[in-house]
């Protein structure tokens, strides 16, 4: 799937689901201001870094793809879950980035802080990007590896008798 941007999403949500999104991402900022405050600001950040939208967004764009699907007469159930399993999925290596961007950032602010931004900046970028780029081909080698392990010819056709 190609990462693209996309506008039409802002005509198709509800105006309650921003508003979900706004509560259950100030909900997720105050707890971690909550836990910053009672275990200190290194563990709270932690917290912050889990971005405060993904908990709304993971059930809104489940909800989206479901209600879709059922449109067409279809059940989605199934389809709102990968949508979100996949959303789920980017958020996670976008989490590496961040720990990379957050390593180099602190390793090198006592330069400059200008250069330890873009320094930190390209490193999440790459790493980022090769995380996904990583996925991406492991899950092109675990299909191939399964789609063979199914081939009648592997298994043995329900058509020919063994």
């Amino acid at each position: 799937m190609p990462v693209k941007l996309s506008s039409s999403a802002l005509k198709e949500t509800r105006w309650y689901e921003y508003a979900i999104r706004f509560v259950l991402g100030g909900f997720a900022t105050v707890l971690a201001g909550v836990i910053g405050s009672q275990f200190g600001v290194s563990v709270g950040g932690l917290f912050l870094a889990l971005p405060a939208i993904f908990c709304a967004s993971a059930t809104l764009i489940e909800s989206h793809e479901r209600h879709a699907k059922e449109k067409a007469g279809l059940s989605g159930r199934r389809r709102g879950q990968k949508a979100a399993a996949l959303d789920a999925a980017g958020a996670a290596l976008g989490s590496i980035g961040l720990a990379a961007f957050a390593a180099v950032f602190h390793a090198t602010v006592g330069a400059s802080v200008a250069f330890a931004f873009i320094a930190a900046l390209t490193v999440w970028a790459i790493v980022s990007v090769s995380a996904w780029w990583l996925r991406r081909k492991l899950r092109i080698v675990t299909h191939k590896s399964r789609r063979s392990a199914r081939s009648p010819s592997a298994t043995g056709s329900r058509f020919v008798k063994p």
